[in-house]
């Protein structure tokens, strides 16, 4: 099993950055898929990015895409959310979720996909 703890919380005015952490303990990450979901006051857990056990392959929801870059360094146990050029629309609570795939290609964009979950950061953007 592994756990799983997100970093990197802050308050940020819109146009500005931040960088999230999500941390693996209890086993070694590298074969785990891992995905970046958030949920804003009121509405439902959204897909952010995911990428794959061996870091080749991400995927990006289309309301992210060219402002968010997800990466990962299994040295380190850690993966990665890079968030530029941030919206007020962002503002949410981040998790992120890891589950052993199948192969070292695969990632996952449903919620339920995932296994292990941490325990989310907030996001907030001001205008």
């Amino acid at each position: 099993q592994v756990q799983l703890v997100e970093s990197g919380a802050g308050l940020v005015q819109a146009g500005g950055s931040l960088r999230l952490s999500c941390a693996a303990s209890g086993r070694t990450f590298n074969s785990y898929a891992v995905g970046w979901f958030r949920q804003a006051p009121g509405k439902e857990r959204e897909f952010v990015a995911a990428i794959s056990w061996c870091g080749s392959f991400t995927y990006h929801a289309n309301s992210v895409k060219g402002r968010f870059t997800i990466s990962r360094d299994n040295a380190v146990n850690t993966v990665y959310l890079r968030m530029n050029s941030l919206k007020p629309e962002d503002t949410a609570v981040y998790y992120c979720a890891a589950v052993t795939p199948p192969s070292s290609d695969s990632l996952y964009v449903g919620e339920k996909s995932y296994d292990y979950w941490g325990q989310g950061t907030q996001v907030t953007v001001s205008s």
